[in-house]
């Protein structure tokens, strides 16, 4: 049986917060197996308990400084800016990449883990498409003495070694999805698999703001950390906000963890940027937002890609973890009202900003992020770019988990 809240606009939403129901407008939701929804309501108490500790915002705030390294660097960028070719035109980068384990990815990972401890699991299940969530899974589950399962597809594993074998040498069981796809998909059914028939003892430590209702609100809330730093740090550096802020979206966890401290900034235009693949009119992509519809999948009512049937389509992206078909049911909502624009990059335009970057500032970023710079790049190109304009872009990940893939489609072998 699965519980469904509902598809009717909620009035009573207010931006930043889901409603009762975990509905962000008409997006959300919970659509799961009737099995699941103690394990949900019970998530959804210790939250809320949770948020409301001093101790426990404490523990969260120190081990974030100590280990994680936060606040992150936020710094210009001047010789990339002088390749966009428009006068004046300042851009700073939020260096998610420096944080421990390489990516944003550790801000939600320690946020649930220490939640998971406070409920009493033993035991952490988690998905991964890139890798990058999986190896902060590991990560967090070694600091916390926590038994620790990651399932992956099995093509993202041959593509995404390097983090396969930093998640084992962390301690961390990876198993592989060899169903369907085999990506990031894939992965997330074995992980809710495993999570149904262990939830007495186990914490399913989704890593994306996608899912049934209440990890579309947790993950954001933990991801927040990026905006909120961001925020304060380019009004320090400039005294203003920023004109543009930019982001990569597959399921959405750094997007709306970047976008979200600026929703009630009008002034600042708001760009995700999914995967166009090989472009979206060939049907190898992964653009939910850009070329989707909405539709239940994973346990959410959001955009996803889908055929007339509704059956789920195959996806496409040189980057792993934007290769899914589905997104967070916020960014849908913020889709719908018009606050935030998205844009899709195609691999080509990923790859040259890869190597712009690296030749103009000696940062290797990871290909998820290389997809919002491709389209600042190509922003500039369309003269969509004003002259003196003030640009924010949240470097998710390093690019070190990408350097076979890179070598592959650039020659660089």
């Amino acid at each position: 049986m699965v519980i469904d809240h509902g598809l009717d606009q909620s009035p009573d939403y207010q931006e930043g917060l889901p409603d009762e129901r975990g509905r962000f407008g008409r997006f959300g939701g919970r659509y799961v197996p009737e099995g699941l929804m103690a394990a949900l309501i019970e998530l959804d108490s210790a939250y809320e308990q949770a948020r409301a500790d001093e101790v426990f915002a404490g523990e969260l705030a120190e081990l974030m400084r100590t280990r994680i390294g936060r606040p992150t660097l936020l710094h210009q960028v001047p010789r990339f800016a002088a390749q966009l070719g428009v006068p004046g035109v300042t851009v700073y980068l939020k260096h998610e990449d420096a944080a421990h384990t390489g990516s944003h990815k550790i801000n939600n990972a320690l946020g649930q883990g220490l939640l998971a401890k406070r409920m009493g699991k033993r035991r952490i299940v988690a998905e991964t498409g890139a890798g990058q969530h999986g190896v902060a899974v590991a990560t967090v589950c070694a600091m916390l003495e926590m038994a620790c399962t990651i399932y992956m597809g099995a093509d993202d594993m041959d593509r995404q070694r390097h983090n396969v074998v930093r998640m084992r040498l962390l301690g961390a069981e990876v198993r592989a999805a060899e169903m369907g796809n085999r990506r990031l998909k894939e992965a997330i059914s074995e992980s809710v698999r495993d999570w149904v028939a262990h939830v007495d003892s186990t914490h399913y430590l989704f890593g994306t703001v996608a899912g049934p209702a209440p990890y579309p609100r947790i993950v954001r809330d933990f991801q927040t950390v990026i905006g909120v730093e961001a925020r304060a740090q380019v009004l320090a550096a400039e005294g203003r906000l920023p004109d543009i802020v930019l982001a990569c979206v597959g399921g959405g966890s750094n997007a709306i963890g970047t976008f979200h401290p600026f929703v009630a900034d009008p002034q600042v235009r708001l760009i995700g940027v999914e995967a166009a693949g090989h472009g979206i009119g060939s049907g190898a992509h992964a653009a939910s937002l850009s070329a989707g519809s909405p539709g239940e999948m994973d346990g959410s009512f959001s955009y996803l890609l889908q055929d007339e049937d509704g059956q789920i389509a195959v996806t496409h992206s040189v980057a792993a973890g934007l290769d899914y078909p589905g997104v967070g049911p916020e960014l849908s909502h913020l889709k719908e009202t018009g606050r935030i624009r998205y844009a899709a990059a195609t691999d080509a335009l990923a790859l040259r900003a890869l190597q712009t970057l690296g030749h103009s500032e000696g940062i290797i970023a990871a290909l998820e992020s290389a997809h919002a710079v491709g389209h600042l790049l190509d922003m500039a190109d369309r003269g969509e770019l004003a002259e003196d304009s003030i640009v924010l872009l949240c470097l998710s990940g390093r690019g070190d988990k990408d350097l076979e893939v890179a070598s592959q489609r650039l020659g660089l072998g």
